[in-house]
């Protein structure tokens, strides 16, 4: 099963690795990791996407809960939250593809955000999906590059009734 953790961490040298090296211990491969500044800039949150047995996941969490630059762990399996992740995608570009090229980038509201006679730099954001469905529109055309941020995720507030 997939697991969204999210992790405050006090905003220090070291800590990535110490979260790291309890994932790695485990065994458990880092699919996603992304890591900013909060708010508060002494604090950071980092986002992980893992895959495991729900048991393991459990005993993961306690583990990160007892390290001294932890905050709070929230797991986002099971709960309502939105995730997003950036991609730019770097596509070959003729005079001929121009215009279905740009017609793909509308439809998924994506943009063009850098231009050479040869390519475009496309920038989109989305879930998972929704990145891998425009680079499989795109793939035909030739991709030359693609870099992609990882998940981020954020708990959804509970709604008004």
């Amino acid at each position: 099963m997939r697991h969204t953790i999210s992790v405050l961490v006090t905003n220090e040298f070291g800590v990535l690795s110490r979260i790291s090296g309890l994932f790695s211990g485990r065994g458990f491969n880092i699919e996603s990791l992304s890591v900013a500044e909060t708010l508060d800039p002494q604090v950071s949150r980092m986002t992980i996407v893992t895959s495991g047995d729900d048991k393991v996941l459990e005993q993961i969490n306690k583990q990160l809960n007892k390290l001294i630059n932890v905050i709070k762990v929230y797991d986002f399996t099971g709960e309502e939250h939105i995730e997003r992740e950036l991609a730019l995608v770097k596509v070959n570009l003729t005079a001929d593809t121009r215009p279905e090229i740009l017609s793909i980038v509308d439809i998924f509201r994506a943009k063009v955000v850098d231009v050479s006679p040869r390519t475009y730099t496309i920038e989109i954001t989305g879930d998972e999906e929704k990145i891998s469905a425009l680079t499989e529109l795109l793939r035909p055309f030739g991709i030359k590059e693609i870099v992609r941020t990882g998940r981020i995720a954020m708990a959804r507030s509970p709604k008004q009734k």
